[in-house]
């Protein structure tokens, strides 16, 4: 029998271009020492079509085809980030760092659904002793709970295909390989294989696919891009080791708006969510400190309060140091050379340190005149009022310009008993004081 033809392509692991020739940096995405040799095997099929008569139908009468009746998760904050519960057939990608509890979330959101429906856990970075333990500690275990502790993508289709489950979840594309292909699991043609076979069969079958993606030093989604697009819904885990706290963030969704997050407490009993986020993050911001601010921080449609701190020192180096965590660094220059020029005071002779209290990564333009505010604030060594919230863009003139999602911002700042806001907005409340402001020296006055 005549073996099929094998084919030798170079991929890139990061965009998933593929090249004739091994290159040094991809030409595509511009990345060094990414692009790897594969082995695919080349099939080749003879299709035949038939025509057939398509009869498009207009958008008015599609209602009655729309079946999406939302499935649980048992954790309400992760229901209403997804846009209100899982759909049936969808795909959902959760992406994280290593420890972060992607696993011990699914584990819970797998024994949740267990109590309605037959689960399958596929494990294939663990065995099922390992899953079992944590199942137990969790006190997940449940007899609706399959555990299936494999790599190769045949077997797991042929069990899914077996026992029938209403949802899978996957832990990690990046460990399953296919026999139909001769690269290694990881490699970017399994990944693209594996996944778009288990979102075949999870469209075909209306099963909730849940699958962990891991990500590369950089914190983005290992693999090519294509795999983001494969999928319903793409979540990012996100919290820093030394914290309790973890983040979950919707930045795709097919089913629901995108951007909503999800916040989770790790303890030794698993994930617990944080009904209450705002509370959660200021509980123990220091009354009466200089450099201490709070900002309403938003990336869907629920805002969470959280402290922005900043410290200001006399440098004892040639070059002052800047530093952030949770803050763009590159942010703080342009702030920090925006408040020179305009507020007319030196802070080239001063190190300057900002933090978001509780390690959380922003990365909206509103947080500007947040930063600015706390700089200023401990540059003077004078408190910004305890009871006042700062939002707002800034422009490298000076000039402060209002931002989305204002008036959700404003009322989480209302629930929590912030009774001033000090934002470019035109918000009318007579419960609260608004000080609209235009240019950042104003705050010349309002910080005194």
């Amino acid at each position: 029998m005549k073996k099929s033809k094998l084919k030798t392509t170079y991929v890139c692991n990061e965009c998933g271009a593929t090249f004739p020739t091994w290159v040094g940096r991809c030409s595509v995405c511009g990345s060094y020492n990414s692009v790897v040799e594969e082995i695919v095997e080349e099939k080749k099929a003879i299709k035949s079509f038939t025509l057939r008569e398509i009869l498009p139908k207009p958008i008015t009468n599609l209602k009655s085809d729309i079946s999406l009746e939302r499935i649980k998760s048992g954790f309400d904050s992760l229901d209403k980030a997804l846009g209100g519960g899982f759909v049936s057939g969808q795909v959902v990608l959760v992406s994280g760092e290593p420890g972060i509890g992607k696993s011990t979330l699914l584990l819970q959101v797998a024994s949740n659904f267990a109590k309605r429906n037959k689960t399958l856990y596929i494990s294939a970075e663990e065995s099922s002793h390992q899953v079992y333990l944590r199942a137990q500690r969790l006190s997940a275990l449940n007899d609706n709970l399959y555990v299936l502790s494999d790599t190769n993508l045949e077997n797991i289709i042929s069990g899914i295909e077996n026992l029938k489950p209403g949802l899978i979840v996957l832990d990690s594309v990046q460990t399953v390989y296919s026999e139909n292909l001769e690269s290694p699991a990881g490699s970017v043609s399994q990944v693209k294989y594996v996944s778009s076979k288990i979102t075949e069969i999870s469209k075909s079958k209306g099963i909730i696919s849940l699958i962990v993606g891991q990500v590369t030093k950089e914190g983005t989604i290992a693999g090519p891009k294509v795999l983001e697009h494969l999928v319903d819904t793409v979540a990012q885990f996100e919290g820093e080791r030394g914290y309790a706290y973890r983040i979950l963030k919707v930045i795709k969704n097919r089913f629901g708006s995108s951007g909503e997050i999800a916040v989770f407490n790790m303890t030794d009993k698993g994930m617990e969510e944080v009904l209450d986020p705002s509370g959660f993050f200021i509980s123990e911001k220091p009354a009466n400190q200089s450099g201490s601010v709070i900002f309403p921080y938003t990336e869907g449609s629920k805002p969470i309060l959280v402290e922005v701190q900043a410290l200001v020192s006399k440098t004892f180096y040639p070059v002052p140091q800047r530093r952030s965590q949770g803050i763009d660094l590159n942010k703080i220059s342009i702030i920090t050379a925006i408040m020179e020029n305009q507020l007319k005071i030196n802070l080239k002779d001063k190190d300057i340190f900002v933090n978001v209290v509780g390690g959380i990564k922003i990365d909206e333009p509103a947080v500007d005149l947040a930063v600015a505010t706390a700089i200023f604030s401990a540059y003077k060594n004078i408190p910004v009022p305890d009871d006042m919230a700062i939002f707002g863009e800034l422009g490298l003139t000076g000039e402060v310009r209002s931002v989305h999602f204002e008036d959700i911002r404003i009322k989480e700042c209302k629930s929590k008993g912030i009774t001033k806001i000090l934002a470019s907005t035109k918000y009318k409340d007579d419960s609260l004081t608004v000080l609209n402001i235009q240019k950042i020296n104003q705050i010349l006055d309002i910080i005194k």
